[in-house]
């Protein structure tokens, strides 16, 4: 069953894991304490199913530290009530409804195949999908930073458009976290904070969304004593 050498190195990685959290230590306790008590998370993280950009292991969380939604392009859908599959949306609802997490965050990132696709599609596969209608369907949440991207980015190369794209497609996605009235309520309350943040992949920065100022500065200029 294990003899390709991908999912050899994924059963190593866990032995190595139980090996870490399951041994008499701190993390055996940890685990047990999750375990007996349940998860108490502060933070949802909504980030993009990209294998290069795992939550966890960018901020080298233990388990039980972050509750985690991942999809294509980090999107988040408008509210929408209707009686269909809303994986996305029963996340939040779970994380903020049950778990009363106090801090959501849309994790994007440089590259995203997700933004590229969208880039590339004609754009009456925006609204008539064919073949690959799940990806077109989903990425329509963001046409309209495509739209965006490519007439403030005229004439910019595919990379700077790109990445115009992914900023202002966490910017829709911010947004439409709003839309949902459960949020919303906790947002004006002051129980429940909202964020964009983008890692680049190649140089390792972390940028978050500042809304005074409409760009995405590092998080370094704005936490100090880390």
């Amino acid at each position: 069953m294990f003899k390709s050498s991908p999912l050899k190195k994924l059963i190593r990685g866990y032995f190595k894991f139980k090996t870490q959290y399951y041994q008499p230590s701190f993390l055996n306790e940890l685990m047990q304490t999750l375990a007996k008590e349940g998860q108490k998370p502060k933070i949802m993280i909504i980030g993009c199913c990209d294998s290069r950009v795992d939550p966890n292991t960018l901020f080298n969380c233990s388990p039980g530290q972050l509750f985690t939604v991942r999809n294509v392009a980090n999107l988040v859908p408008p509210c929408d009530p209707s009686p269909h599959h809303h994986s996305t949306s029963s996340a939040l609802e779970f994380a903020v409804q049950a778990l009363h997490v106090e801090h959501i965050i849309i994790l994007g990132h440089s590259q995203c195949g997700g933004i590229k696709a969208l880039l590339n599609m004609p754009d009456s596969t925006l609204t008539n999908p064919s073949d690959n209608g799940f990806i077109y369907n989903w990425m329509k949440i963001a046409k309209e930073a495509k739209s965006k991207a490519l007439i403030e980015r005229k004439g910019k190369s595919r990379a700077t458009q790109a990445r115009f794209c992914e900023e202002e497609a966490l910017k829709i996605s911010l947004s439409n976290l709003k839309t949902f009235p459960w949020i919303a309520k906790k947002v004006t309350s002051g129980a429940l904070s909202l964020h964009a943040w983008r890692f680049d992949l190649v140089t390792g920065n972390l940028q978050h969304f500042v809304e005074k100022t409409n760009r995405f500065e590092d998080v370094t200029k704005h936490i100090s004593n880390i």
